[in-house]
């Protein structure tokens, strides 16, 4: 029986049903947004003023619209890619000049995904120098941006390259077993490059300094002394070499951990809503909540690669996309592009996950602070700053946001405010 037909059936079904539900919540969130347009809502009087809503407004129906065009480009690519033909016939044609070593394979999947990435810069390039660029956001050069494409191409062919070297090797060396093999690699140069990237990769992209001597860092070195919190360095990144929009996070691991802020957070936020924001982030290191995410993800790419292990052996699999049984590589091309026709559906149940732990992260925040009201402040001001969009629809919050929105985060933090706090 000839499963080919079917199969490929089934996947111009996937295709199709999540570009459906894509544009599908996209016009949602647009209907949201529209429906709160005329004025400020009640509930964020005080915390935004008319001209910003506004501004927030269009710029949230504006990356609506930008989405609509992307979304369908994406999908029409896809099924270009997995049905015109044009891969077996590249994989075909590679095959014969070259050979079948890990090499040239490698080099196969790596220059596909090259060339996919080209065909997407121009959307990127749009998005970055137009949209940002109109809502004042943009702050990148072209050079910068074409440099920072370059840099990321460079690390790719000496990173990712020989990984994919590595992983296609496992299938001839280590047997049936090889999907364990090829995971367990994954998981060891994972592990390395939380070590590594902070250290060698970021500073290819951004200038990190410390923070100067002052309050704000006597304040944020208390926090930490007092929540048990040992980081090596407090530093200051270049964010806005690129762009308005701010962050905080920590990286590295052991002796190596650094506290990072934005410089564009400096600027946006008093020295209590920074303790609060760097308190956030530490809430999230003692609650464990980066090594519970790492095991998720473990676990995650491991029934990945037993999946694809499975489809490596099916010749329906193959022949449905053109191409014959035999050599692994087009099943991982195959399985890389079409991944996310599943993988998106299960989207609202990992950002379940992961808006507990910011709840989570929002609870202990406001308990080393002895009240909510420093981190509730931070967190209207990067909304207001970011152009957050302030009613989403929460079927598209449930598919795309993986943290609680304002007025759910504002919410939970007055839940555990003291009493005679005032929030």
């Amino acid at each position: 029986m000839d499963l080919a037909p079917k199969i490929r059936l089934v996947v111009i079904g996937l295709v199709i049903s999540r570009w459906v539900a894509e544009v599908g919540l996209e016009w949602l969130n647009r209907r949201s947004v529209l429906a709160h347009a005329a004025n400020v809502p009640e509930v964020f009087r005080g915390v935004v003023d008319e001209p910003t809503y506004a501004r927030s407004v269009d710029y949230s129906l504006t990356k609506t619209n930008f989405r609509w065009v992307e979304l369908t480009f994406n999908t029409a690519l896809l099924l270009v890619i997995l049905f015109s033909g044009v891969l077996p016939w590249a994989f075909e044609t590679v095959e014969r000049s070259l050979g079948q070593s890990a090499w040239v394979m490698a080099g196969f999947l790596f220059m596909t995904g090259v060339g996919l990435s080209l065909v997407g810069l121009p959307l990127d390039w749009y998005a970055q120098f137009h949209i940002e660029e109109r809502f004042g956001f943009n702050t990148s050069t072209q050079k910068t941006w074409w440099l920072d494409r370059v840099k990321g191409l460079l690390l790719e062919i000496v990173i990712g390259y020989p990984l994919l070297i590595l992983l296609l090797s496992c299938v001839k060396w280590t047997g049936p077993w090889w999907w364990f093999w090829a995971w367990s690699a994954l998981l060891v140069f994972q592990l390395l490059m939380t070590v590594l990237a902070p250290v060698l990769i970021l500073p290819l992209f951004n200038k990190f300094t410390p923070l100067s001597e002052g309050s704000l860092r006597e304040r944020l070195m208390k926090l930490a002394g007092r929540t048990q919190f040992r980081a090596k360095s407090i530093q200051v990144m270049d964010g806005s070499k690129r762009s308005r929009h701010s962050n905080a996070f920590f990286t590295g691991v052991g002796a190596f951990r650094k506290i990072v802020l934005f410089d564009t957070l400096l600027q946006h936020l008093s020295e209590p809503e920074l303790e609060a924001v760097l308190a956030h982030e530490i809430g999230h290191y003692k609650k464990r909540h980066i090594p519970k995410m790492l095991v998720a993800s473990a676990v995650a790419s491991l029934l990945g690669f037993y999946c694809l292990a499975f489809l490596t052996r099916q010749k329906w699999f193959f022949e449905a996309f053109g191409f014959e049984l035999g050599n692994s590589a087009p099943a991982f091309l195959l399985f890389g592009l079409m991944a996310g026709l599943v993988t998106f559906w299960f989207s609202p149940l990992a950002h379940v996950w992961s808006r507990r732990y910011e709840y989570q992260a929002d609870n202990f925040a406001a308990e080393v602070m002895g009240e909510p009201s420093s981190l509730i402040n931070a967190l209207r001001k990067l909304n207001e700053k970011n152009l957050s969009n302030l009613t989403p629809h929460p079927l598209y919050s449930g598919f795309y946001y993986s943290h609680p929105t304002l007025l759910e985060r504002e919410a939970g933090l007055k839940v555990i405010a003291p009493a005679g706090s005032g929030v």
